[in-house]
Formats: C-alpha cells, structure tokens, sequence
C-alpha cells in the first residue's frame, strides 16, 4: 500500500498508509581535516567556497544495509532510499512525499532508467515492477515465465529494457541454473533470454547497460559483455576476483578494479587497453569516471585520478591512514565528493579534484561502521549511512 503525504492526496489500494520511520533530530557534522565538528542544527544552508555544509536535513530510515551499491538515488528532486517501507522525501526540505510498504525485497538497490524505479516484487509473485518516483504509483508490471523461474532479479535498466537474472527451477524446485534476460520497458515482453554456464552464480552480479552494451562482473571472476538488442554474448574472460563492487564503462572502455591493478579493457573486444598498480599490499576500491576523470582510491588510503583513455596519471594523493579511503563518488561543481567505509570516523569526504585534497569531512555521529552511500541531485549531495539520511547543500 502507498502513503502518500501533502496536501489531498489519497492512498492507493485497500487498508491504511503505511508508517515511514520516526523522524530524528539533527546529528554529527562537517569537520575538517584536524579541525572541530560543525553543527547539529537542521536547515543548514550552502557553505561559503571552500567551506564545510551544515546539513539540510536528515532523516531516520528502514534502511537494512543489503543494497549492492545504489543503496540511495536522487531523480527529478526526489531522494528514494532502500528500504520497508520505501520513502520518497523532497530533496530540498526533506519532506516525505510518499511512503509505499511492502513493495521492496531485501537488499533492494534503486535502479532507476528514464525516470522509472524498477524492482522485483515483494510478493515474490515472478513479477518484476516499475514506479514512478514522483508518486509512488506502479506504471509498468511484467514477469519472465509463469512456473520455470525463480523470483528475477533486477541487474541493471535502461530507456529500452530491464535485465534480470534468474534461477531456473528443476523438478525439485532448486536452482542449479540460471538465465539472463531483458524485458522491454514498453511493451513489457521478453526481448531475449540467455541461459548462463552451468555453475554461474546467480548473485554477486554486479551490471550496467550502456548504449549497446550490458556489461556485468561476478563471484566467478568473470567480466562479460553482450548485446543488449538480442543477448548476444560479445566477449566474455576471467579477470580476477574484482576488488569490489562497481566498475566503470566510459567511452568504449570497461575500467575494472583487481587486485592491485586497475586494468581497462575495450567495450567491444575485450582487448586489455591500459593497466597500473597501486602499492605493494593494497588493492584498489570502485572506480569511478565523472566530468572525464578517472577517480579511484585504494585500501592504502591513497586516492588517484587518471585519463580513463590512456590510464595515464593526473595525480596520486597518498593521503593519511587517519582518513578512510572513499569507494563510492560524486561530483557536484568543482568539488569531488566520496563516501567511506567501515569506518566509524569516515563519512562523506569533500576533495579538492585538483590534487585529491581533502576539504573537508561530514560525519553523523553514530559511530557506526557501517558503508556510506551517495547521490547528488542539483546542488545537493545525499548521503545514506546505517539508519540515517542526511542532505548536505554543497552548492
């Protein structure tokens, strides 16, 4: 059911609305490297250039942790962050605009194409569903097969097709096997369905599709690409166990991070373009490619920037086992922003793209260990930490 909150606006479907999380005051805040906390007060307005943010406003969540990387999103100036009841608050004020129970799975990551939330079904039904992010409202229903398959999965979404994965199910009702499929974002059909080696790992995929292109990592070690048209596997090795989670696709090249060396391969062959190490005894974190930088950080707390071209080295910032590394990044203005892992003192960095300088730090007080995780919409950065998120102007 849909709780939708504003003025006049009805609940869609049977029973009561649902209840989203109870409200909690303003915690933590900036500080800067060696310096002191910022303030706790709500309604923080943007810093002067240079400066730390007081946050917006923050929230508490039902956030359970599980979400594989898109653990938070910003789309038309409404903040969605994973969770039971699913929350839509108002990027600007923070207010709730709608909460929808029942609607999300465990782990539910928001993955959002051409203004459409798509998520596998709470109900477990075989369905696969899209909701406006605005209202709340389901726009768009389809499933893969009425009795052969498990529950799909949502990997990955673009204006043309949802990817999904999905066990096939034996007589028995277990999952030996599995297939990858896309469904269109239309008409709702299933466009093509491929079914994976035996022994595949149906989880620990992590996917994106970009322009032609579906290209995914796995617990197997694998880096596979296909045709997002027809299923066609285009190329498909073993790379490795991938440092982490993520990985970057920019201008024909897949930039994965393994290991000690972040290796780039092209989109269409699978031909090793460039590579470099970090240090001895580290690995590198998530890279990420934003306003044509290569930004990636390693378990040394150095923190990189590279041509995502060529590989070549902008600069290498060695920082300080003081600060945690970030592993997840966006960049607002002319200021990058990456958020930190299991680590109590981490939080939402703020670095000088220049040079890789920290400006400034937010953290909310917890003390949780927990992963951050960020999005950026208009001048805002949103960070989602534990059972809190939290908007911090930046602009």
């Amino acid at each position: 059911m849909i709780g939708l909150a504003g003025a006049g606006l009805l609940a869609l479907g049977a029973g009561t609305a649902a209840c989203g999380p109870v409200e909690e005051p303003i915690e933590g805040g900036g500080s800067e490297p060696g310096g002191g906390s910022g303030s706790k007060k709500p309604g923080g307005g943007a810093p002067a250039p240079g400066g730390k943010p007081e946050p917006a406003w923050q929230h508490a969540t039902t956030f359970d942790g599980l979400a594989w990387i898109a653990g938070v999103a910003v789309v038309d100036d409404v903040v969605l962050v994973s969770g039971d009841p699913l929350v839509a608050r108002d990027l600007a004020t923070g207010k709730e605009i709608w909460s929808r129970a029942e609607v999300t799975t465990p782990g539910a990551s928001m993955l959002i194409a051409d203004g459409t939330l798509y998520l596998a079904s709470a109900r477990y039904d075989g369905n696969v569903i899209g909701l406006d992010p605005r209202t709340g409202r389901d726009t768009w229903r389809s499933r893969l097969g009425d009795k052969e398959y498990a529950q799909p999965r949502v990997i990955a979404a673009d204006a043309d097709h949802v990817y999904v994965i999905a066990g096939i199910l034996d007589k028995n009702f277990r999952t030996p096997d599995n297939v990858i499929a896309a469904i269109a974002t239309g008409s709702g059909k299933v466009v093509w369905r491929e079914q994976r080696d035996h022994g595949t790992d149906q989880y620990g995929i992590t996917a994106q599709a970009v322009g032609k292109r579906l290209v995914y990592t796995d617990f197997r070690e694998n880096l596979t690409v296909r045709d997002t048209a027809t299923g066609h596997q285009v190329w498909t090795k073993k790379v490795g166990r991938t440092s982490n989670r993520g990985f970057a696709v920019h201008d024909g090249l897949v930039v994965v991070a393994i290991g000690e060396r972040l290796r780039a391969f092209d989109l269409e062959t699978g031909a090793e373009r460039w590579s470099f190490a970090t240090e001895k005894y580290s690995r590198f974190n998530d890279p990420a490619v934003l306003d044509g930088v290569l930004y990636v950080s390693d378990t040394a707390h150095g923190l990189w920037a590279a041509d995502p071209a060529t590989g070549k080295r902008h600069w290498h910032n060695k920082g300080s086992l003081d600060v945690a590394a970030p592993w997840q990044f966006a960049k607002v203005g002319d200021v990058l922003y990456g958020a930190t892992q299991f680590d109590k003192n981490g939080g939402v960095h703020a670095f000088d793209p220049a040079n890789g300088k920290v400006l400034w730090t937010y953290n909310d007080g917890s003390g949780d260990i927990d992963r951050w995780y960020l999005a950026a919409g208009g001048k805002t950065v949103v960070g989602l930490h534990a059972k809190k998120v939290t908007a911090l102007p930046v602009g």
